[in-house]
């Protein structure tokens, strides 16, 4: 099928909610996808920072291959092998949790919602959550996400949501009170716009946590699973979560999410008070086991510490360079760009090039290349970029 023929059949029989680029991704392998067309795209934002280890990691692709001749799915009143290595596997790499598993991160975001209102039960209802954040497209998480562009069309939202300022100490403190349930804040802001957690800001959330008995939930969809150079996020400020959640990155490509929660919480996760079809289906297990291996194996994690901070004094050179370029922040390969002003031109140019990044709250470039780049592809990166900066798109 041409592009054309592509397009055409959406526009008929697909819902048009998504802003599509016009093109067609028919393959993708390492840090590159390719369109119908023939065009190689450097991806430094691989699947909407999902393939984290780059598109089809041989390791992914042949677990899957062999698991799915093996068993693809069978409901969760029986037990699987492979759901229960993973769990193993991320119990291991974080605070020794116990792993509820889903298939996005919205619902782990939306599990962790319910197992906090269930542990805390019946006197605390209300969560806390910052301005700037994104929790998933649910009613729950959609009512946790603290922007209000989200909201449009859906008010009333559910009740009990308390939004303060991120990394605002003295509001999270006047927020608090004995109905808070819990907190729930991404260590990362990635929609968000790339904005990084202060240690005073998380540490605060720690202690108002105990200090209340309510929880401390950390969204870890979009940092976890080594893109900062730790398997999560939290583990770069020296404090433990009550709740964890992840997805994008875990399955190498594969619909997985999985909320964490340690054992004492997790308790109070019974059955029948929540349930998951799809989740901790062996063919999406058996793909994110291949992934915690290809990280470990191909020492992936050290990979991100040394490529982010090449990709940050690259993109300082740019700063340098281009005004319209205000500063550099984040950690490991979870880069934010901030503009002077609207970048969503700089993107779609950026494309035009070959280089596929992506423009979030208006005035930030992620740049979240997978960990198995290379410098050449950070240099090839950049210098498009240079480019198209170059050009004063407006």
């Amino acid at each position: 099928m041409t592009t054309q023929e592509t397009i055409d059949l959406f526009d008929k029989y697909v819902i048009g909610n998504y802003a599509r680029l016009p093109r067609v991704i028919v393959k993708g392998h390492g840090c590159y996808c390719y369109d119908a067309d023939g065009n190689e795209i450097l991806d430094m934002f691989p699947g909407w920072a999902v393939s984290g280890i780059g598109h089809c990691h041989p390791k992914v692709v042949e677990a899957i291959r062999e698991q799915a001749g093996r068993l693809l799915h069978i409901d969760n009143t029986f037990y699987s092998e492979p759901q229960g290595i993973l769990a193993k596997l991320l119990s291991e790499r974080a605070f020794g949790g116990k792993c509820f598993f889903c298939n996005s991160g919205a619902e782990a975001n939306e599990a962790a919602l319910k197992l906090a209102r269930l542990h805390t039960a019946p006197q605390k209802y209300k969560f806390i959550t910052a301005e700037g954040s994104f929790h998933g497209r649910t009613f729950a998480t959609v009512a946790a996400t603290a922007q209000p562009k989200y909201h449009e069309g859906f008010l009333p939202l559910p009740p009990g949501f308390v939004y303060v300022p991120f990394n605002d100490v003295d509001a999270l403190e006047a927020a608090f009170s004995d109905e808070v349930a819990a907190v729930m804040v991404e260590p990362i802001q990635g929609e968000g716009g790339i904005n990084v957690a202060t240690r005073q800001y998380l540490e605060a959330i720690r202690r108002l946590c105990d200090e209340n008995g309510a929880i401390m939930i950390l969204d870890e969809v979009q940092t976890g699973i080594g893109r900062t150079g730790k398997w999560f996020a939290y583990q770069h400020f020296d404090l433990t979560p009550d709740i964890i959640t992840m997805a994008k990155s875990l399955g190498g490509g594969a619909a997985i999410g999985a909320m964490m929660a340690k054992p004492d919480v997790a308790a109070s996760l019974v059955p029948g008070k929540h349930a998951s079809t799809f989740g901790g289906n062996a063919l999406a297990c058996a793909a994110a086991i291949a992934v915690i291996e290809a990280i470990e194996q191909e020492n992936m994690l050290e990979n991100a510490v040394q490529l982010g901070e090449y990709a940050r004094r690259k993109l300082e050179q740019l700063k340098e360079k281009h005004s319209i370029i205000d500063h550099v922040r984040g950690i490991g390969l979870m880069i934010g760009i901030q503009l002077t002003r609207p970048g969503t031109d700089i993107a779609d140019r950026c494309l035009e090039k070959g280089l596929r990044i992506n423009c979030t709250n208006k005035t930030v470039l992620r740049f979240m290349p997978p960990m198995i780049a290379t410098r050449d592809q950070l240099d090839q990166a950049v210098d498009i970029l240079d480019g198209v900066l170059g050009e004063n798109v407006k």
